[in-house]
């Protein structure tokens, strides 16, 4: 029975389609492979919806940037890109610029996602990716870095929106302290307590009564 319905099936594609047998399995077995490669490289029809919708979230224009101030390098660290609905901010040497519009390198996962939300102004100079250098502490750069860094500054400033500046932290040494302290206590030496004045007083009425 099944090797007269092969029989049957041979003689059907012989006569519906002019090829042999081994020449149609063939053809098929190619169109197969050739159909799974497309459907690999392309993906399926829910992938490309949301390959197209990302496209198009990311072609959205992006709102206008927005004016901090001044706030401190803890406050900017909200800005990383960690929440897609703030700005994207990176700092150098203080000023603040929004980067937004880069997110493809300063946003998460791309290359340069570990400056965002920070001063990265010691990183940039020495093209740094360590965790030490992510600073805005500049000090004990050699020219060369330095030269670097300013590169880097005139491209944040022709091409990024400023939006504030980082709030220096002054801190508090142990000899303004110590000035502080004995400013408190001069007035003390320029004159008797009075205490002293009272004694002396007394000491003088006491005097008066026995002459």
């Amino acid at each position: 029975m099944a090797l007269q319905l092969w029989e049957t099936l041979k003689e059907a594609i012989t006569a519906y389609t002019g090829l042999s047998p081994a020449t149609f399995f063939t053809v098929l077995a190619l169109l197969w492979a050739i159909y799974y490669v497309v459907t690999g490289l392309f993906g399926s029809s829910d992938d490309r919806h949301q390959r197209s919708r990302s496209f198009e979230e990311q072609m959205e224009p992006l709102p206008p940037p927005v004016q901090l101030g001044e706030i401190s390098e803890e406050e900017l660290k909200q800005y990383d890109g960690s929440d897609p609905k703030k700005p994207l901010l990176m700092a150098i040497k203080g000023q603040i610029y929004d980067v937004s519009q880069s997110r493809m390198f300063y946003g998460p996962g791309g290359p340069y996602a570990l400056f965002a939300g920070k001063d990265a102004s010691r990183a940039l100079a020495k093209m740094s990716f360590e965790d030490k250098d992510l600073t805005g502490d500049i000090s004990g750069l050699g020219p060369f870095e330095l030269e670097a860094l300013q590169d880097w500054e005139y491209k944040f400033m022709s091409k990024y929106v400023k939006v504030g500046t980082i709030k220096k932290t002054v801190p508090v040494t142990e000899g303004a302290d110590s000035a502080e302290a004995s400013t408190d206590a001069k007035p003390a030496e320029d004159g008797p307590s009075d205490g002293a004045v009272a004694t002396e007083e007394k000491s003088s009425g006491a005097d008066a009564k026995e002459e």
